[in-house]
């Protein structure tokens, strides 16, 4: 497994990383051996940076990581993340009482005395425009309750505003092949501040393994059913935005530039790695064998020219039309 720094932090963590959406929520039934049993495959084949939220599962997944950490001896990055929890997402709901009550409860549910990175959990765009917000978050830094932060953005333009932060760390941003415009008008101004991204839904969420089809269907409480049309959050979330059918085609087309031997998962996440601006792809799984095929991308050698350039015809063609100006 290969690492990268992490921005301005001293942090190298695994450039695949394990992504704790789903084993807390939202993706389907899984148990917590299950999950467990995931985690420890991703420690196992080199994984050092966990990225969860307070939201998952209700501290579920917070709390599997603490179980994790408590039984390994390897140094572990946690990042997690707030602002969900508000019923409704107001900034005035960022306030100095909310943050540190968030705080308070991601220490317990890791069991942990400091988090070493809070991420602002996609909050409203006026956030950005409010400094006090930030100055809270400084504060705790200050006190030694986080030690590092961040944002995890919807849009480009939010993350453009969040840099400006002088001590803001990271930004954690939708990045795949069907997500591009983050390389085209993000990455280089986030180099130039040194600050680490983290390419999140790297899989648009399952479209990019390979292993969906017309006919396959999803649990009630996965989000892949209910959250189609933006129902419960942006829907950019869900398959990145793109619509599913048209997906599966693009897949086809990704699906004749793959190298022998190498899965589309593989293929999708190494993908992502060939932009030395990103820190690391976080992939989710339930599934130990999911997390195993994951971390070897890793391994793989950089992908050709033509392959790259077929990645970006293929989103050109059937792709940007639909998302590239949307987020």
């Amino acid at each position: 497994m290969r690492c990268r720094v992490l921005g301005r932090t001293p942090y190298k963590i695994s450039e695949v990383s394990f992504g704790a959406w789903a084993i807390g929520g939202s993706w389907g039934a899984v148990s917590d051996e299950e999950s467990l049993a995931a985690l420890h495959k991703a420690i196992d084949c080199g994984v050092n940076f966990i990225d969860t939220a307070d939201v998952y599962g209700d501290g579920r997944s917070e709390r599997l990581t603490a179980k994790l950490k408590k039984s390994r001896k390897d140094e572990i990055v946690v990042a997690t993340k707030a602002g969900r929890r508000l019923p409704q997402q107001t900034v005035e709901g960022y306030n100095r009482e909310n943050l540190t009550a968030w705080v308070e409860q991601s220490l317990r549910n890791l069991s942990t005395d400091a988090l070493d990175l809070l991420q602002l959990h996609c909050p409203p765009h006026e956030v950005y425009d409010r400094p006090e917000i930030f100055s809270i978050l400084d504060g705790l830094v200050r006190a030694g309750k986080i030690r590092y932060y961040g944002v995890s953005v919807e849009k480009v333009e939010e993350a453009l505003r969040a840099i400006q932060y002088p001590n803001l760390q990271t930004v954690q941003i939708i990045f795949n092949c069907f997500r591009q415009r983050p390389a085209e008008v993000f990455f280089a101004q986030a180099k130039q501040r040194h600050v680490g991204i983290l390419a999140r839904v790297p899989l648009a969420s399952g479209l990019l393994t390979g292993k969906l089809g017309r006919d396959s269907t999803f649990p009630k409480d996965d989000h892949r059913n209910f959250n189609r049309r933006g129902e419960a959050f942006d829907i950019g979330e869900t398959f990145s935005g793109v619509d599913y059918d048209l997906g599966l085609e693009a897949v086809e087309e990704i699906r004749k530039l793959l190298p022998a031997g190498v899965s589309m998962s593989q293929f999708a996440l190494r993908w992502i790695l060939m932009f030395d601006a990103v820190s690391c792809a976080i992939p989710g799984g339930k599934r130990s064998e999911q997390v195993a095929e994951n971390c070897q991308s890793s391994e793989l050698p950089p992908l050709t020219e033509v392959a790259m350039a077929g990645v970006r015809r293929i989103y050109e063609s059937k792709i940007r039309p639909l998302v590239g100006a949307r987020w």
